[in-house]
């Protein structure tokens, strides 16, 4: 698979997400400064609790431009056979019966693109399954740890 094409894509989806975070801050700081939302009592809270959530989308803003800059500068590292799972792979992995596949990126784990008819789920090293495929290698058949039940799975690919 084109892994170039891949982090383009994430990085598209995660522009996208970035644009309703700024737009969804925007109207929220406009709502708590506006003159309607201004406390009639000391029990009305509207305007405090829109200055929050716009604080939260623009920390969640933030998080996703520090994501776009990570997979702008991460390279579409080739792993060769017997290359141990690290940042920057595209992993393919059986369990269940299934075939599924993963990008193991610096961030936005959960963020999901099709590519090539192929769904891919972002995750990192920090997420739980991150954390069980790093250092694993093609071929292995690790007991993974999926809602707290150990399954056995298979490493179909490493790229």
């Amino acid at each position: 698979m084109n892994k170039r094409a891949i982090i383009q894509k994430i990085t598209a989806k995660l522009i996208s997400e970035l644009e309703i975070y700024f737009r969804a801050a925007q109207f929220s700081r406009a709502e708590a400064t506006h003159e309607s939302n201004k406390a009639e009592n000391k029990y009305d809270t509207r305007g405090l609790e829109a200055s929050y959530l716009a604080r939260g989308q623009s920390k969640q803003a933030a998080e996703l431009e520090a994501a776009i800059a990570e997979f702008e500068q991460l390279g579409a590292r080739k792993f060769a056979a017997g290359d141990a799972i690290a940042v920057g792979a595209l992993v393919e992995l059986e369990h269940g019966g299934e075939s599924s596949f993963y990008f193991l990126g610096p961030r936005a784990g959960g963020t999901e693109v099709l590519h090539d008819r192929k769904e891919i789920m972002v995750i990192t090293p920090q997420s739980p399954l991150g954390e069980q495929l790093v250092g694993k290698k093609s071929g292995d058949q690790p007991q993974l740890n999926f809602g707290g039940t150990k399954q056995p799975a298979k490493i179909l690919s490493v790229e």
